[in-house]
């Protein structure tokens, strides 16, 4: 497995942890990270897999209401947990993040929702990420100006 894929495959996992535990992703990072240095068995936390989880720290309102805006007929309560974490880590990498190209952002994040969702959690994370990715450009402006979001 790349290492970009195992780094993108844990910061998933932190994010759906955080999520069952109620508890912020910088908690669940830091006690993977410590427990990483604890346990020769737990494998250690790598750099991209913290540049991830923590640029989606910082983005998460947005990162929720872009999910909530364009998931046509579903609530981010109402998604399954691993289909809502598959879809901030991929929203995340495909509006901040630049050194990933967009078709593979998504395409690792329909694997994953092919390893750990239901058969419907696939096409259903491609067409949702496709949108934002077909909206990047005014996703970035709305960034950069926060006067203009609709």
């Amino acid at each position: 497995m790349a290492a970009r894929n195992k780094a993108r495959k844990r910061a998933f996992q932190i994010l759906f942890e955080a999520d069952q535990r109620g508890a912020t992703v910088q908690i669940v990072l830091a006690d993977w990270i410590r427990l990483a240095r604890t346990d020769d068995r737990q494998p250690p936390v790598s750099e991209y897999t913290m540049q991830l989880v923590e640029g989606y720290a910082q983005h998460i309102d947005r990162i929720d209401e872009l999910i909530a805006t364009y998931a046509v007929g579903w609530t981010l309560d109402r998604m399954p947990v691993v289909d809502r974490n598959i879809l901030r880590l991929g929203a995340y990498e495909l509006v901040w993040e630049d050194e990933t190209p967009d078709a593979v952002v998504i395409d690792e994040a329909v694997q994953l929702a092919k390893e750990f969702s239901t058969d419907d959690s696939p096409a259903f994370v491609n067409g949702l990420l496709g949108r934002i990715k077909e909206l990047k450009p005014t996703l970035r402006r709305d960034q950069e100006h926060p006067e203009h979001r609709a």
